[in-house]
Formats: structure tokens, C-alpha cells, sequence
């Protein structure tokens, strides 16, 4: 490949795939939490019911503490996690003389059975990925109907399982916690929609990409900047309502956001000069989207109390709609409008990228013997994987349509998690089994890095 890419380059690149839709879903969940309680089997999902049976307490729903305001300081350690963890990617990146994720560089390092389990993780992961997404997107596509003056019924426009039931904004219940007959419309066909765009075929254009990139960038910085003026400084009070377990389980929750940064790794093979610009891109990628994340959580509990939040999947929108109802919170109404739009966007473009990356996976796993020969079978007329593609799209739908969007925000950071540790133990392994082979760039005080 042509060695054409700087540090900005790919500071560009990184910013482009961390920023995405995360930020305007899974924070609420992350901010707020979800209390634990004690509720029959028709109010419980089915992985707890799962595991209250191993444990002989079914009926229990497993709870985590919100960090609460505290999330600012979540989001800096998950940045630091991220950014070990990429360095690990640049070194196995730079030794591998081959594109790829953490499939790739494990099959290379560990071996088919290992390459075997991550190659499942990462389509677990991407598939719990733009569940979650998906619930975000029906979410907002509500608040822009709202918007526009078309009211809709909730009941096809909310998942079937809500953990915490689902209020209006003056918090009266619409639908008390646990299952009701519904289904999530909008989230089941998004991502059918985009499916079918995917099996006829999409080419990646850098300057759409780029775009893209500007429109959820401004709608980021347009609620910071607007949403400033009306922070009531009594939201922050308590800073950290449940103390470090809270920051901590809003780490894991919040992780969800930086889900991409890994892709400036991947590019190594394109730098002029990889041993300084991949850990510059990778550092300053997760610096400004953490300043970025920051900004916007920060604003968002000043806005309105942090447990408001919880289990929101459009808690920006939200907030600034319960604002703009207030006095003097006229002028945020075109402001929501516009986050709105980003968010939209942004989400589009994940879904999109995600799907695509999950039936690659697929289609790598079967054209290295780990999976039938059905997944890699190429469309005759679109040259593109059909089969994996319509299986990765029917097995996002249908969830997407029953569970809310912080159950599948936890699930999908579980399998990241995994992928980041077996990408790290790769370059341990390889650094006592091929010691003498060339890295064109090396995670520094390895291996204890």
C-alpha cells in the first residue's frame, strides 16, 4: 500500500470512527443506571431469569449503580484503557503485513481455536452493537416526529422489555417495568432498510465519510455550547451518588462510545512513518473525542437531574426538549432540531459499518475454513457476501425490536472488553515467541504495558 497517511491523517480516521452514535444513546444508561429489584418472570429479561436460576434466586433483576455526574471521570479512565489497548493493536498492526481487526491479528498470533472464539466475540459484539443503535435511532426518530408535530402511539415505537417501564416528560408512566405487548418498529426496520443497501452493494466515500464526521462534530458542540446557559449547578449535587462502583459501572457502560478508535491501528501499514504516527493518531483520537464526551456529559447532568436519565435511549434529545418546555428555553428548540439531525446521522452510518463489519467477520471466518462454505458465497450480481449479510441483518432486527438499549449496551462492551484482552495477549505471546522479528512499532515497557 502507498505510504501516504500522517498523524493528523489519522487522527482524522480515529475521530471519524469513535465519534458516532454511542454518545447520544448509551450515556443516559451510563449517567442514570438501573436500580436492581425483585419482579415476577414476566417482568424479568431473560438473561437475568438465566442466571437467578443458576444462583437459585429467580425473580431477582440484576441492578447497577449510575456514576451520576461522576461520569466525566469514567469516561477519562475508559480512555486510558482504550489507549493501552490501542497501542497493543499498533504493534500487532505493524508486524502483520495485512489489514485487519482483532480476528486477523489473533488468528496470526494464537491459532485457528482461539481466532475461532474472538472471530464469534467481535460478531457478538458488533450485532449487540447496533441493537443497541438501532433503539437509539427509533428513539430520536420519535423526538423528530415529536418535533415536527405528528404525534405516534409508543406502543410499536418502544421495545417489548422495559426495565424500567417508559414515562412522558412529566414523569407520568406510560408502561410499568417489564414486558407489554409491543414492538420496536422503527429499530427492526432500520436495520432490514440498510440490510438490503448492503447486499446490493455500498462504496465508502472519504469525502461523505468526512461529512458525516462534521455533522455529528457540530451537533455535539451545539448542544455543549447552547445547553451551557442553562446548567443548574444543584444537578451536580451529589457529584458521585454511588462512589467508585458507580464511576465504575458507568466505565463499563460509557466504553460503548470509543467502540472504533482501534481502526487507526489498522491503517499502520499506510503511514510514512508508523512508529510515531500511529500512537500520536491513537492518543490524540482519544483525547479529543474524551474532551468532546466530557463536554456533553457534563452539560447534560447540569441540565436535568441525573437519575432523569436512566435507561434513556435519546437522553440528549430528551433533556433539551424537558429544558426547552421551561422559561426561557424557546431559542433550544432549533438546537434540538439540529442534534437531532446528527444523531440520526451518525446513526445511520454506524449501523451501516457495524453490519458490514459483522458479516466480513462472518465472511473471513468461512473462507478460513471456521464456518460452511455459505457464509463466504458471493452474490452473482452484487459481489457482495448476501448470505452472511441478510443472517447478520435478521439477527439484529428482531431483537432490536424486543429489549431496550441498555441491556445490549452491556452486552456489546462485554465483547469488546474480550477482544481488547486476547489483542494484548497476542503481543505478549509474540514478543516471547518471536522476539527477533521486525515491529515497525513497539508498545512501550512492554509487556508490562
Amino acid at each position: 500500500m502507498k505510504k501516504t497517511l500522517g498523524p493528523v491523517s489519522l487522527t482524522a480516521l480515529g475521530i471519524g470512527a469513535v465519534i458516532g452514535s454511542g454518545i447520544f444513546t448509551v450515556i443516559g444508561t451510563a449517567i442514570g443506571g438501573n436500580p436492581a429489584k425483585i419482579a415476577d418472570w414476566k417482568g424479568s429479561p431473560i438473561l437475568d431469569l438465566i442466571v437467578g436460576w443458576l444462583h437459585h434466586t429467580s425473580g431477582a433483576v440484576a441492578g447497577r449503580p449510575g456514576a451520576g455526574p461522576a461520569l466525566a471521570l469514567s469516561l477519562v479512565l475508559v480512555a486510558i484503557v482504550c489507549a493501552l489497548t490501542g497501542l497493543c493493536y499498533a504493534e500487532l498492526a505493524s508486524m502483520i503485513p495485512i489489514a485487519g481487526s482483532a480476528y486477523t491479528y489473533t488468528y496470526a498470533t494464537l491459532g485457528e481455536l482461539i481466532a475461532w472464539v474472538i472471530g464469534w466475540d467481535l460478531i457478538l459484539e458488533y450485532a449487540f452493537s447496533n441493537m443497541s443503535v438501532s433503539v437509539g435511532f427509533a428513539a430520536h426518530l420519535v423526538a423528530l416526529m415529536d418535533w415536527i408535530g405528528i404525534p405516534l402511539s409508543p406502543k410499536w415505537l418502544s421495545p417489548a422489555y422495559l426495565p424500567l417501564g417508559l414515562q412522558d416528560l412529566q414523569g407520568r408512566d406510560i408502561y410499568a417495568s417489564g414486558w407489554h405487548a409491543g414492538f420496536n418498529i422503527p429499530a427492526f426496520l432500520i436495520v432490514l432498510l440498510l440490510t438490503v443497501v448492503l447486499v446490493r452493494g455500498i462504496r465508502e466515500s472519504a469525502r461523505t465519510n468526512n461529512i458525516m464526521v462534521l455533522v455529528k462534530i457540530a451537533a455535539i458542540l451545539l448542544f455543549v455550547f447552547f445547553g451551557l446557559s442553562f446548567i443548574h449547578p444543584a444537578n451536580y449535587t451529589p457529584f458521585s451518588p454511588n462512589g467508585w462502583p458507580g464511576v465504575l459501572a458507568g466505565g463499563s457502560i460509557i466504553f460503548f462510545t470509543y467502540i472504533g478508535f482501534d481502526s487507526v491501528s489498522t491503517a499502520s501499514e499506510e503511514c510514512r512513518q508508523p512508529k510515531r504516527d500511529v500512537p500520536i493518531g491513537i492518543l490524540a483520537t482519544l483525547l479529543i473525542c474524551t474532551l468532546l464526551y466530557i463536554g456533553v456529559a457534563v452539560v447534560l447532568t447540569g441540565l436535568v437531574p441525573w437519575q432523569s436519565v436512566a435507561n434513556d435511549a435519546a437522553p440528549v434529545v430528551n433533556a433539551l426538549k424537558r429544558v426547552a418546555l421551561q422559561p426561557g428555553g424557546g431559542r433550544l428548540h432549533w438546537v434540538q432540531l439540529a442534534v437531532l439531525v446528527g444523531a440520526l446521522v451518525g446513526m445511520i452510518s454506524s449501523i451501516l459499518v457495524f453490519q458490514l463489519g459483522q458479516a466480513r467477520v462472518w465472511f473471513a471466518m468461512s473462507r478460513d475454513r471456521l464456518l460452511p462454505d455459505v457464509f463466504s458465497r458471493i452474490h452473482p450480481r452484487f459481489r457482495t457476501p448476501a448470505f452472511a449479510t441478510w443472517v447478520a441483518g435478521v439477527l439484529v432486527a428482531i431483537p432490536a425490536g424486543l429489549f431496550d438499549v441498555g441491556t445490549f449496551a452491556t452486552m456489546s462492551n462485554i465483547g469488546t472488553l474480550f477482544a481488547f484482552v486476547l489483542v494484548s495477549l497476542g503481543v505478549i505471546v509474540l514478543r516471547y515467541r518471536e522476539p527477533e522479528r521486525h515491529r515497525g512499532f513497539r508498545v512501550p515497557f512492554g509487556p508490562v504495558m
